[in-house]
């Protein structure tokens, strides 16, 4: 993939409601959701378009987005975290890891982990 391909990919998370998405707030670290937004940040690094939206300060987008209301109205929160790639849904109800993301996004496994390899995760 060129890196004009990887700029049309649009990677979205529709996040279920919390205070924040880090995972660094409130009285306990959430570690899925830590790595889940370094694995963001890393595909921002590689061209990749990512909107994250949390339905406690961004009602509106859920509501706007007719993909998003159907699948909520289908399956409850609990399809939560919805991620749709160039509008289509991609995973539902988990946080994929890094590896699955660039998939979803079209990255060739071998840039994840060589990425993963330069820059080992704390165990």
């Amino acid at each position: 993939m060129t890196d004009k391909e990887s700029n049309a990919v649009k990677l979205e998370v529709f996040d279920p409601p919390m205070c924040c998405s880090s995972g660094v707030c409130g009285p306990s670290v959430n570690p899925k959701l830590v790595q889940f937004s370094a694995a963001l940040d890393w595909l921002h690094s590689q061209g990749v378009g990512v909107e994250r939206f949390n339905p406690s300060h961004q009602y509106a987008v859920f509501a706007g987005n007719a993909t998003v209301v159907s699948a909520i109205n289908e399956g409850g929160l609990s399809c939560l975290p919805l991620i749709l790639v160039n509008g289509s849904i991609v995973s539902r109800g988990e946080y994929p890891e890094k590896e699955a993301l660039a998939a979803m996004a079209g990255l060739s496994h071998e840039v994840a982990l060589f990425t993963k390899a330069r820059n080992p995760q704390p165990a």
